[in-house]
């Protein structure tokens, strides 16, 4: 398992049913943190890792503030992104402020990696100062939104980091639980939503030590 200490100045995970009034979910879904993760190591194709179980744990009770911000939505096709009218329209927005998170990762289940290796071994060789040279990506490294770029980011030492212990305390995990009052994505349909999957769960009290493999969400498409 590989835990990436994560820090974030501005972030917003809208929940999947928000429309006018864009809030956040408290952490990260599981499909945000997968999205991260191919990020950090260049990879575009989101179905190389299936399998892997990801989830994120997060530190304290993050800010949050209410903005008003331009919002675009492909309402009529006939008006450019760039037009006024019903694609560009003022709304509110929540956001969460000076985050601190764990990425959980492991790649035990990945039924087929590729040739680069699972996406564990991925992860651990771009941040590796020996490896990050031959990563190629593009763009700022973003948690959720693309302008809300990570500012910090790094292996703990209790899965074999070097960087300085992240705090002990206050940690809440997202966790799969049947009796769990928390619906996270764990695959997105960018086109709709009828093929998004969810899976239930809920935060649990936690440390800065990885959660048990066996509760943690499994990227994996629809059926």
């Amino acid at each position: 398992m590989t835990g990436l200490y994560v820090t974030v100045p501005v972030a917003c995970f809208r929940k999947g049913q928000a429309r006018e009034y864009f809030e956040t979910e408290t952490l990260p879904p599981p499909s945000t943190c997968y999205g991260f993760l191919l990020s950090l190591c260049g990879e575009t194709d989101r179905r190389r890792h299936i399998g892997a179980r990801v989830t994120a744990a997060i530190r304290g009770d993050p800010e949050i503030s209410t903005v008003v911000r331009t919002l675009w939505r492909q309402k009529s096709r006939q008006k450019g992104k760039s037009q006024p009218g019903d694609n560009a329209r003022p709304d509110f927005q929540q956001l969460l402020t000076n985050l601190e998170l764990i990425v959980w990762l492991d790649s035990t289940g990945e039924a087929s990696p590729p040739p680069e290796g699972t996406l564990e071994a991925r992860v651990r060789s771009a941040l590796d100062p020996a490896h990050r040279a031959s990563v190629r990506r593009f763009g700022g490294l973003s948690l959720g939104e693309s302008t809300h770029l990570v500012n910090e980011v790094h292996i703990t030492p209790s899965t074999g980091g070097e960087a300085d212990d992240p705090p002990s305390g206050g940690w809440r995990v997202f966790l799969e639980s049947a009796g769990g009052t928390m619906s996270l994505p764990i695959w997105v349909d960018h086109v709709g939503s009828r093929g998004t999957v969810h899976v239930t769960g809920q935060l649990e009290t936690g440390s800065s030590t990885p959660p048990d493999r066996e509760r943690m969400p499994t990227v994996r498409p629809p059926d």
